[in-house]
């Protein structure tokens, strides 16, 4: 990579004890090309995982009064930021925007591992992930062990009738299929958060919300133009997010 190209960086989302580490693992040693040079930041709020001794330039990042400290490794032309899986995905994702613009980072894609025992056993979960594969690319069903099929077609069906653009791969033993489908630089979110120009949204003075095609001259001096904002960044009166997540750490083990 040219030192003024943009390292690209892999966002991973879910789930303290989903096997984030090892699919990363997986992804690493089947999926890259032998020029690129990888490297993994992981929360301090993590524990140690055996798969730490597969990840190269493995570093952490932490939090320090609301923002992301920690810095994009300059030799890396490939960098995996594994979220806290303890706390919520739309407030890191909220810092984690401005901090890649910051570091000087191209977002490649948004990876959400989705530990299906857990959310079978816990269907108030559902709603987590669903905040989750709303930002993602790819979302990949790990630790399937025990799980039932009908629960995994009632998950995928789910997010299916929500018309999710989202990729759903299975993995296995800590492997997917075809990594390289994975790793593809595409753009498969419902969320417009990470896009360079927002989604515009066209609303005429009887508070029709017509497409930007349908402006017509006699219209541009009543139609309102204002900028799309993505369901989960919509604060209530208290400055609360307006769509409520569970808290995760109630359904995690206290050693993950």
């Amino acid at each position: 990579m040219a030192p003024s190209e943009k390292p690209l960086v892999y966002l991973v989302l879910g789930a303290a004890g989903s096997g984030r580490r090892e699919v990363i693992a997986d992804l690493l040693e089947a999926g890259l090309n032998p020029d690129d040079r990888a490297a993994v930041l992981v929360s301090e709020g993590e524990a140690a995982s055996e798969s730490d001794a597969r990840l190269p330039g493995l570093g952490r990042w932490g939090w320090t009064d609301g923002v992301i400290a920690g810095q994009l490794p300059r030799e890396a032309t490939l960098v995996f930021f594994v979220t806290d899986g303890r706390t919520s995905p739309v407030d890191q994702i909220e810092v984690f925007k401005a901090w890649l613009e910051a570091q000087g980072g191209e977002l490649a894609r948004v990876l959400c591992v989705v530990h299906c025992s857990l959310v079978e056993k816990n269907p108030p979960l559902l709603a987590w992930y669903e905040a989750c594969i709303h930002f993602s690319d790819v979302a990949l069903l790990s630790r399937r062990e025990g799980v039932a099929n009908k629960w995994l077609s009632d998950f995928l069906a789910h997010f299916k009738s929500r018309f999710s653009p989202c990729l759903f791969e299975l993995v296995k033993a800590g492997r997917v299929k075809n990594p390289a489908l994975v790793l593809e630089p595409q753009a498969r979110r419902m969320s417009h958060v990470f896009e360079a120009e927002p989604d515009w949204i066209f609303t005429k003075a009887d508070g029709e919300v017509i497409e930007e095609d349908e402006v017509t001259d006699d219209d541009e001096e009543e139609v309102e133009v204002t900028a799309e904002e993505d369901p989960y960044f919509v604060r209530d009166a208290a400055g609360r997010w307006a769509k409520r997540l569970p808290e995760i750490t109630k359904f995690l083990s206290a050693d993950l």
